[in-house]
């Protein structure tokens, strides 16, 4: 890709955000109106979300185009892992080109591949070295976004982000040192959680999911302290000798 925008690219972004009139008191309604232009102008997607987050990776608004990117979303913040988080986390695009194959952020694109969704991409909102939150489109057919389309969604995001960053209280973004060590942590906790649970229970990677998922919404805990008891559990029971 070229380093510069085409003023054809740039023509669309901006195309899309006319009339988009975001006020100080009306990040709710902005995140609405965001997801609808990805949406818009991603011929091959078929939703998308936006989530501006807190510091500590909590949802401070949210909004989808429609229930599956809804309950994909969800699944992502009960797990603690999931390209929007990676992509609010790291400051970088994060692509799935097909949920079925991707040994990535494992549990998550087990559910989302059930869930009929095959393509993800998804890309930071920055705004002055801040992270306000991810911008995603789904697709229910493999490989459906290539570079050119990331490269739409970032342009977008940047324009918005710009936008957003007005609607949003000042305590609001986070530095992506300190997301990324938060986010990374807690995908790190879970994945090896369900790997526990896989070998010791010989469970696929989907049912082992479901075990910490059940056992978190039981207790009213979250998943990734939940994973973390799983994780000492186990090396309690490698030093008693009983593996």
């Amino acid at each position: 890709m070229s380093s510069e925008p085409s003023p054809g690219e740039l023509t669309t972004v901006f195309a899309h955000l006319h009339g988009m009139l975001l006020s100080e008191h009306d990040a709710t309604a902005a995140v609405g109106q965001l997801a609808g232009v990805a949406h818009q102008m991603i011929p091959t997607a078929a939703g998308a979300g936006v989530s501006l987050l807190g510091a500590d990776g909590t949802r401070v608004s949210t909004a989808s185009t429609d229930a599956a990117v809804e309950a994909a979303d969800d699944l992502q913040y009960e797990l603690g892992m999931g390209p929007c988080l990676s992509a609010w986390a790291t400051g970088q695009a994060q692509r799935i080109d097909d949920t079925t194959t991707d040994p990535r952020w494992v549990g998550w694109v087990a559910a989302a591949a059930e869930a009929g969704i095959r393509s993800v991409l998804s890309v930071p909102l920055i705004r002055r070295g801040h992270a306000l939150g991810a911008l995603k489109v789904y697709a229910r057919s493999p490989a459906a976004f290539g570079e050119p389309e990331e490269r739409l969604l970032g342009l977008l995001a940047d324009a918005a982000a710009t936008l957003l960053g007005a609607a949003q209280p000042a305590e609001a973004p986070v530095r992506l040192s300190a997301a990324l060590k938060a986010a990374l942590a807690s995908r790190e906790t879970v994945g090896l959680a369900t790997g526990v649970l896989m070998a010791r229970n010989h469970l696929d990677p989907g049912t082992a999911r479901s075990v910490l998922l059940e056992e978190a919404r039981a207790q009213n805990r979250g998943v990734a302290e939940v994973a973390a008891e799983v994780l000492e559990a186990e090396q309690a029971r490698g030093h008693d000798g009983r593996r």
